[in-house]
Order: structure tokens, then sequence, then C-alpha cells
């Protein structure tokens, strides 16, 4: 895809049962906004509609922080993550 957009974080863990993905972001997101996910096997844009941190709903991940999001696709550990 041409067109990434910023690198804001990295997935450091995916929960297959529940469909979250674990990111550790280098720049804050919020929800509402939306992340192109890009690795070896994924590729795929997606809307944030859900974070949590430390079991807690969120509306905004600080830099430095790793966050669950609710993932529409399989991710994977050293998946790059874009703001688009």
């Amino acid at each position: 895809m041409a067109d990434e957009g910023k690198k804001v974080g990295v997935v450091t863990h995916y929960y297959n049962k529940i469909g979250v993905g674990i990111v550790k972001f280098d720049e804050p997101v919020k929800v509402g906004d939306t992340l192109y996910f890009k690795g070896h096997t994924s590729d795929f844009k997606q809307k944030i509609t859900d974070m949590e941190f430390d079991h807690q709903k969120i509306q905004e991940a600080k830099k430095g922080q790793e966050v669950g999001i609710k993932v529409d696709q399989r991710v994977h550990e050293n998946d790059q993550v874009f703001l688009v």
C-alpha cells in the first residue's frame, strides 16, 4: 500500500480467541483514528473502536503505552502499525 501514513507502533502480542492485538505505541492515538497494520502476512486498515489498558476501556493511548485493540483480522508480533 502506498499510503501507509506515519508509523506509530508495533504489535507485541495477539490473543487469537478474543481477536485482540497488543500494540506498543510510539505516538499517542485515540478511539476513532484509523490504523494500518502491515507485516509479513498482515496488510489491512481499521478504525479503532475499542481500546483497553490494564483491563480498563480508554479513549486515548499515550506514547510508550501497550494497549489492547480489538482487531478485525489476525495480527502478528512485530507487525508495524501506522496512523492513516
